[in-house]
């Protein structure tokens, strides 16, 4: 877990799962990828493997030592819902949310119909739980607008929207049963411009459906002098979040052994691509 985050829209990151592939146009100028492969073969260091798919099951039980209630972004460095990511891992990762509820676990995918399967299926509890958002990535309208119909189609009780990097206008967007959106564009040596229209458009349509509207900023390569004001306003809204009691500390720790036990905390576990 990393406190401290750059990441405006969240308090932590934590990361079971590290490395990913490209599947998508918001994938090109991928940031997790280009930190990550930074530090490719420098030993010890988390990405000594770069950004090559693997599970980190030593950071499971992670939420749990953290006893100060946090928002948590889940797998900043990966997708939960990535192909060769076990199902068995994927429940795992989800009984651990829901276990640490007095946190509220933020979870972002660009890979929809397999979210939208397991939260019908293996996922069903979790699905339900106020304290986990379940997001989707939404850069452009061939591949982004479609999953949210995947998220809207899954039992989920609050559903987000991450429209970052915002490639192109979208259009009108359904946000029926959407608690939250976020909007960006895209940061870094290579990325991709904005048009503040298409940013206007995307806050008005969630001032009409009643949808919280985050503007998380204008990116490019200065991101910090860019800012994130949208026509002298800053947006910063978020849905609204429940409150749940920490476990008593012998709670925790029963829950700890039982997460390292699962899955062993020796060493990264590759998965071959």
């Amino acid at each position: 877990m990393s406190l401290g985050t750059s990441i405006e829209w969240t308090d932590a990151t934590w990361n079971p799962v590290r490395g990913c592939t490209k599947i998508s146009a918001g994938c090109k100028n991928c940031y997790a990828e280009r930190f990550s492969e930074r530090f490719r073969g420098v030993p010890g260091h988390p990405f000594e493997g770069g950004f090559t798919l693997r599970l980190v099951p030593e950071k499971l039980a992670e939420p749990l030592k953290w006893k100060e209630p946090r928002l948590i972004f889940v797998n900043s460095m990966s997708d939960l819902f990535h192909d060769l990511v076990p199902d068995e891992y994927i429940e795992c990762v989800a009984d651990v949310m829901m276990q640490a509820d007095w946190h509220t676990f933020q979870v972002l995918t660009k890979r929809g119909d397999r979210l939208e399967s397991l939260l019908k299926t293996k996922l069903k509890n979790a699905a339900g739980k106020r304290h986990i958002w379940w997001g989707v990535s939404v850069e452009n309208k061939r591949d982004g607008v479609p999953r949210i119909h995947n998220l809207q189609s899954a039992p989920a009780k609050v559903r987000f929207l991450s429209v970052e990097p915002l490639l192109e206008d979208v259009g009108r967007l359904n946000l029926k049963g959407i608690s939250w959106v976020i909007v960006g564009g895209e940061s870094g040596p290579k990325s991709r411009p904005i048009d503040a229209a298409w940013v206007r458009s995307i806050k008005e349509q969630c001032e009409d459906a009643g949808v919280a509207f985050f503007f998380k900023q204008w990116g490019g390569t200065q991101k910090k002098t860019a800012g994130r004001t949208l026509d002298g306003a800053t947006y910063s809204a978020l849905p609204a979040r429940v409150s749940n009691p920490v476990l008593p500390e012998s709670a925790r720790r029963a829950l700890i052994e039982k997460f390292q036990i699962a899955f062993g905390t020796s060493s990264l576990v590759s998965i071959g691509i």
